[in-house]
């Protein structure tokens, strides 16, 4: 009587699995797994809707990173939405391996361009005068430089002189472009009492110096003017950063909870079921 009493007791000192816990994982995921399907539909959508030559130059596409985010976040969130509704150990683990490999590297990541910023600067001004070479070549990509241009009042990488880099804009003398030693439009200074955008407003702007052009458009590369953004907006980085951690640790903290609750049910069904092979015998 006593030994039974004893598992009786043991027995009882299992929970079972929190229904909360379950289904706070499981829409959490949902939502999110939304937001993948959404962000992957728009980046395949954009990618493909390109014409054949923008296909070539994936490196300084903005829809590529789109996709890419959105089919590892459709993963990861798939693996979380069916292992929390099915209690599948496996499945669960996946989402919270995964999900913590993304956290440590986005971790890694802001350390390590922290520490080595100056690697980080040199990967950018190389990244940028790449998108200058293929400025006229995506509309997308055109939109995105139009828009940091203006965004930023900057020209080019370093200054407007990286402008003839590119295939229209330089200034060789082999150059039948009607753009030759121009800037494109968003690196002109607005002018506030005109409603109608001059597009050709940085025409010939590269044969000027830099006192001469600084009348007309912003002379400044967009890199410095980028740094100085960055510096100056540290706490709101931050909290962009903290934003992004918070869901992230979350989900692993519900997933670890989830996966604790199943072994103990598992346990506890194990137990019961040693228990009625004793009682049996």
């Amino acid at each position: 009587m006593g030994r039974r009493s004893n598992k009786q007791t043991y027995g009882e000192g299992f929970s079972f699995i929190n229904p909360v816990v379950k289904y706070l994982l499981f829409f959490f995921n949902m939502l999110f797994w939304m937001i993948a399907v959404l962000l992957t539909g728009i980046g395949i959508y954009a990618r493909f809707g390109k014409h054949a030559a923008a296909m070539s130059y994936l490196s300084v596409d903005p829809t590529v990173l789109l996709i890419v985010v959105g089919f590892l976040m459709f993963i990861i969130t798939f693996c979380g939405c069916i292992g929390s509704l099915r209690e599948n150990i496996c499945l669960l683990r996946t989402f919270c391996i995964c999900l913590t490999i993304v956290f440590l590297m986005q971790l890694a990541c802001g350390v390590l361009g922290f520490i080595f910023s100056d690697k980080v600067r040199a990967k950018a001004t190389d990244l940028i005068t790449n998108a200058v070479v293929h400025y006229r070549d995506d509309l997308d990509l055109q939109n995105l430089i139009d828009y940091g241009q203006k965004e930023f009042s900057c020209c080019g990488g370093i200054s407007y002189k990286d402008w003839s880099e590119n295939l229209y804009f330089n200034c060789s003398s082999e150059n039948p472009s009607v753009e030759r030693c121009s800037v494109p439009y968003s690196c002109c200074v607005p002018i506030s009492e005109k409603s109608v955008i001059n597009t050709m407003c940085g025409r010939g702007m590269q044969n000027l110096n830099y006192l001469d052009a600084s009348t007309f458009i912003h002379t400044n590369g967009c890199i410095d003017k980028l740094v100085n953004w960055l510096h100056s907006n540290l706490f709101l980085l931050g909290g962009i950063a903290l934003g992004l951690a918070i869901p992230q640790l979350v989900g692993i903290l519900l997933s670890q909870m989830l996966i604790s609750q199943i072994k103990d049910q598992i346990a506890l069904q194990r137990y019961n079921l040693q228990h009625s092979r004793d009682i049996w015998y």
